[in-house]
């Protein structure tokens, strides 16, 4: 072969091999998700990876993930794009967010696409706890990715500075009160240092679920038809929340959801209950040595999980929502779930995570990483229910409206009941 036919050969080669990867990137299977985290954060460089990580092994797959904004962010883009026929297939939302999905006929159970031995083992691999929030009719609608508990934080330099035992955090409510007591700071008549602090916006609902838990009380049914917020159990869990900013313990007013944790970390409360989600940015920023502990119980203790699960959408081609199915089962692979864990201190969704070399290692380092895990014993389900965001709301205006002092707990909570009830008529039978 002579040198030009040679040099011909070889850029037929070379254009052949670039149409064929052009015809390949061609035939990709495109998989949208819409994941809820605001844009540019540091946790998009985490599902980067990992989603890069998938492409690598399915190079059959393009995946374009859309990052929204917060759980709510993210179910109203994801619904608006359903709703303008621009395929989604998978998106993390709400675990609560279930029986509307459902009610509203987007999404599809995992069982139609779990059909062999392998995925029907994949689909009972994961806590129970985490699951009460992903099944309903006998079917599983969600599979649990970024999850938590609440988990109380607490400043362990601020407990030995007062004699407490830092590695003895409080227990019950009692305890915590007097705890919370000891630790207040006032310095020239100002509080420099709360005792706790319990957030009450955003997520208000969800830590009522832990204080009625630990009250022995179940906010709505299984079937996410009917509410009890107004029971005397409820009651009494809300006279207590209010009582720590009326006895000093917790300041006066609503507490931000958003700020809390950089109030702790800066040493203006010595305890905050808050999701595990923050474990690995709270010990990254806090200049003090910090414990994490179950929450204190009451009658029993306890927290609602939290967070949020994969859903599959009944949109695109079969295609396109069997690839959304192997995306969702290589990212909550027991190794994927270990590296999200540690990346981001949510939850390993499985017992295999915790076996896993990544998660044993970080665990042994930071033990504090297996007290969400540990607290799935006495977890109980987040509140759920259909119409969920507007029986949410009902609850929220009404615990801030006890927690401001506009209305008694009994009276804010008994109208919150009233409301709901109406709501949920329709679907009660």
């Amino acid at each position: 072969m002579s040198l030009k036919t040679r040099s011909v050969a070889i850029a037929l080669g070379a254009l052949f091999g670039l149409a064929s990867l052009t015809a390949a990137a061609q035939t990709q299977t495109q998989v949208t998700m819409y994941y809820p985290i605001s844009v540019g954060g540091p946790l998009t460089q985490v599902v980067d990876k990992l989603v890069g990580d998938f492409q690598q092994a399915n190079p059959d797959v393009k995946v374009n993930a859309i990052y929204a904004g917060n759980y709510d962010d993210a179910r109203t883009k994801a619904l608006a794009a359903l709703k303008a026929g621009t395929p989604v297939q998978t998106s993390v939302l709400f675990s609560i967010d279930l029986h509307e999905l459902k009610d509203l006929g987007v999404i599809r159970p995992f069982d139609d696409f779990a059909k062999t031995a392998e995925d029907k083992a994949w689909l009972q691999s994961f806590y129970p706890g985490l699951m009460d929030n992903g099944r309903a009719d006998g079917k599983t609608w969600g599979i649990p990715f970024q999850r938590s508990t609440i988990v109380m934080f607490y400043n362990k330099d601020a407990f030995r500075e007062v004699g407490l035992d830092p590695e003895k955090p409080p227990r019950n409510w009692t305890e915590m009160r007097e705890a919370a007591a000891k630790l207040v700071k006032r310095e020239n008549g100002n509080t420099s240092r709360w005792g706790v602090m319990i957030p009450s916006t955003g997520y208000a609902y969800w830590m009522f679920g832990a204080l009625t838990k630990q009250n022995g009380h179940a906010l709505m049914n299984a079937a996410g038809t009917r509410t009890a917020f107004d029971s005397p159990k409820a009651v009494q869990a809300l006279e207590f929340w209010t009582s720590l900013s009326k006895d000093g313990l917790s300041p006066k007013g609503l507490i931000e959801w958003g700020t809390l944790r950089q109030n702790f970390v800066e040493g203006k409360t010595a305890m905050m209950w808050h999701s595990t989600g923050n474990l690995t940015a709270v010990l990254k920023d806090a200049k003090f040595d910090v414990g994490v502990a179950q929450l204190p119980g009451n009658t029993e203790m306890g927290s609602p999980t939290g967070g949020g699960n994969f859903y599959l959408f009944k949109s695109g081609t079969e295609a396109e929502q069997q690839a959304a199915f192997r995306l969702v089962r290589f990212l909550t692979a027991p190794e994927r779930s270990a590296q999200w864990s540690v990346a981001t201190g949510y939850m390993g969704v499985s017992p295999a995570s915790y076996e896993t070399p990544t998660l044993k290692s970080y665990a042994a380092k930071v033990p504090q990483a297996l007290v969400a895990r540990d607290q799935l014993a006495v977890a109980t389900a987040e509140l759920s229910t259909h119409q969920a965001g507007r029986v949410r709301k009902l609850l929220e205006d009404a615990l801030q409206s006890a927690i401001t002092g506009q209305q008694a707990p009994r009276a804010a909570l008994a109208g919150a009941q009233a409301q709901a009830d109406r709501v949920l008529k329709p679907y009660q039978r």
